[in-house]
């Protein structure tokens, strides 16, 4: 079955860079778009990045912008979210997410980031 491992979180002070990777396996159809969301405590899920087949196209959650970078490589089916200037509020589980090329969608388990202040 499709599996997503997430890797890379983590805690880290105010200001500090983390790299989260997602890896993915057992998929038959090609890949689309990749993304990353997030999920803080008592709150909704909420995208962060994403990125389209080729690269060409990524779109950014504004609370990100100028800080995360998101990039993928198709030869090895992972997605990265490059995050610097980190900040408390960035604080939350960081979810994988991939649409496969029919439509379908597949969640990785989620992997903890901390800022602290």
């Amino acid at each position: 079955q499709v599996q997503l491992v997430e890797s890379g979180g983590g805690v880290v002070q105010t200001g500090g860079s983390l790299r989260l990777s997602c890896a993915v396996s057992g998929i038959m159809f090609s890949i689309n778009d990749m993304g990353w969301y997030r999920q803080a405590p008592g709150k909704q899920r909420e995208l962060v990045a994403s990125i389209t087949t080729n690269g060409n196209s990524r779109t950014y959650a504004d609370f990100v912008k100028g800080r995360f970078t998101i990039s993928r490589d198709n030869a090895k089916n992972t997605v990265y979210l490059q995050m610097n200037s980190l900040k408390p509020e960035d604080t939350a589980v960081y979810y994988c997410n991939i649409r496969s090329k029919l439509g379908t969608p597949y969640w990785g388990q989620g992997t903890q980031v901390t800022a602290s202040s």
